[in-house]
């Protein structure tokens, strides 16, 4: 007689893994063999160490032989999770590699990329992220738009049944934490730089920034002719008329748009190329000539012969709060002339996503739009928010700076994309105590933000993530146990498609979240017993 057991990890009613180890030695007694039995879903082919073998206990629990070593001794933590069973059915994509179209915008080992997504539509992810890289697509010349490698990646996407996000990336590719390739901006725009070098983003010591460029231009034709806004919206028409099929296929359903570094809504004020190095404070990035000229026209009204110099005071990059005038507890930041430069500064931010995302949603009108903003967590737990107000965000301890973001992307309908979901705050003060860092803070904070107005949020991890905390933290911010109004992630990113991932305990890992994520049944164990007595 085959007797089966099932045990599903978080369920009310199910018996703890003591109870089912102790049935199970009393059956080897009984019957004086030796019970064959397979634990589905733990098994680790691979020698890689990985937390994510056993949620976080550091210990190995699963054998290859099949025995049932080391489960009584399972973290009696992960028994107590948290059930996902009928929760809102959260998407999940994953990220593709960065380097997947070349500089000649040709697709990259296109037989390697078909099977790792075949891996991935057989754990039920719903598609993938691509970044669209304006330094590839345009890089022939103004206008000249070439396409082929990205028109290939989505046929292969459309063949296998999966979707696909798509980001306008507007950005440099290279330098910054998980950058592996190098693509910058189009020649011809690096060209310009060389004879204006204010059309990027200036620090106080006139240091350029070539990661993307300042707003200061998004209204100045100085691009060949055709200010800064206006390049963005030729791109992104250009690429909607070039890939209509895929949204009249339903295929793509999303459109990113990329507002700045790393395709982030912020300014470039922690660049690694200027030596940063976390958790400095960074530097504010207003100093090319565009910038300064709308500051100053700013100040015009203000009788005050001190408005609109340069701000002192500030530190440099690896500043850290309290070694500064400005931002230290009761600094200036907080002064009558601190205030409104860091309104206007954060204001700046705000009209380039407006201007910048109402013509995105003429080019892609029917399709959702969604913007991504970064989650700037170090130095949180002090009264300015130092790194957050170099980076754009007015959110000092006294001030909401992203209510008013959030405000401008219901405006346009547009999802807000936030990251460090997945980072817990403990660790971060046990890595960088001095950094005062508190990004599950941040995160309810910003999330509750777009929640109040109506404004859809979707998310991504800030690093890699493979194992069962890191998981479980992302469906902790995606389905908020207890919230009344039952509000939940309209959308989660993975970053990224890599070799890591694609390790069987990894994806196994994976496989388990993306199940939860979806709300469906996760059926732990299945132990199958065979030649029992028929009376067991």
């Amino acid at each position: 007689m085959a007797v089966n057991i099932h045990f599903c990890l978080g369920a009310r009613n199910c018996a703890p893994l003591p109870i089912i180890s102790a049935t199970v030695d009393r059956v080897r007694r009984s019957t004086g063999k030796r019970c064959s039995c397979k634990l589905r879903s733990v098994l680790v082919k691979s020698s890689a160490p990985s937390r994510s073998a056993v949620g976080g206990s550091g210990e190995k629990f699963a054998e290859q032989d099949g025995s049932l070593h080391g489960i009584a001794s399972w973290n009696q933590q992960e028994i107590q999770e948290r059930d996902f069973t009928n929760t809102p059915y959260v998407p999940v994509y994953v990220m593709l590699p960065l380097g997947i179209i070349n500089m000649e915008c040709k697709l990259v080992d296109p037989r390697e990329l078909i099977n790792q997504l075949r891996i991935l539509k057989s754990i039920n992810v719903d598609g993938v992220m691509v970044d669209c890289w304006w330094g590839i697509v345009e890089a022939r010349g103004p206008r000249q738009y070439n396409w082929g490698g990205y028109k290939r990646l989505f046929q292969i996407v459309r063949a296998l049944n999966l979707k696909l996000q798509v980001v306008m990336s507007f950005h440099e590719c290279g330098g910054n934490v998980g950058d592996d390739v190098y693509i910058p901006l189009p020649q011809w725009v690096i060209e310009i730089g060389t004879k204006n070098p204010d059309i990027f983003f200036t620090d106080k010591e006139e240091r350029r920034n070539q990661e993307c460029l300042t707003w200061g231009i998004d209204k100045e034709r100085v691009l060949s002719g055709r200010t800064g806004v206006e390049v963005y919206f030729d791109y992104m028409r250009s690429f909607r008329v070039e890939f209509e099929e895929f949204f009249r296929d339903g295929v793509i359903t999303e459109i990113e748009i990329g507002l700045g570094p790393c395709g982030e809504l912020r300014y470039p004020s922690y660049p690694a190329k200027h030596d940063w190095k976390y958790p400095g404070i960074g530097e504010f990035q207003c100093y090319d000539k565009y910038l300064m000229k709308s500051f100053e026209k700013t100040t015009e009204a203000r009788v005050n012969q001190y408005w609109g110099k340069q701000l002192e005071g500030v530190g440099s990059y690896n500043s850290k709060p309290h070694e500064t005038k400005f931002f230290c507890d009761g600094g200036a930041y907080d002064s009558y002339y601190g205030r409104f430069f860091l309104k206007w500064y954060s204001q700046v931010l705000i009209d380039h996503g407006d201007q910048v995302l109402a013509l995105a949603n003429l080019a892609f009108a029917g399709t959702p739009v969604a913007a991504k903003l970064s989650g700037i967590h170090w130095w949180y737990k002090t009264a300015s928010h130092a790194a957050e107000l170099t980076a754009g965000f007015y959110n000092s301890a006294n001030r909401d700076g992203y209510a008013p973001i959030a405000l401008m992307l219901k405006k346009h309908k547009t999802t807000l994309n936030f990251t460090c979901v997945e980072l817990r705050t403990l660790d971060q003060y046990e890595e960088f105590p001095e950094a005062l860092a508190d990004p599950e803070g941040l995160v309810w904070q910003v999330l509750n933000a777009a929640w109040d107005v109506g404004v859809h949020v979707a998310s991504e991890n800030a690093l890699p993530c493979y194992d069962r905390q890191g998981f479980n933290k992302i469906l902790q911010n995606a389905k908020p146990y207890g919230d009344p109004d039952k509000r939940h992630l309209s959308a989660f990113t993975y970053l990224r498609l890599s070799p890591d991932l694609m390790v069987e305990h990894n994806l196994m890992e994976f496989e388990r979240f993306v199940k939860q994520m979806h709300g469906k049944i996760l059926l732990c164990y299945e132990l199958i017993r065979e030649n029992l007595y028929e009376d067991l």
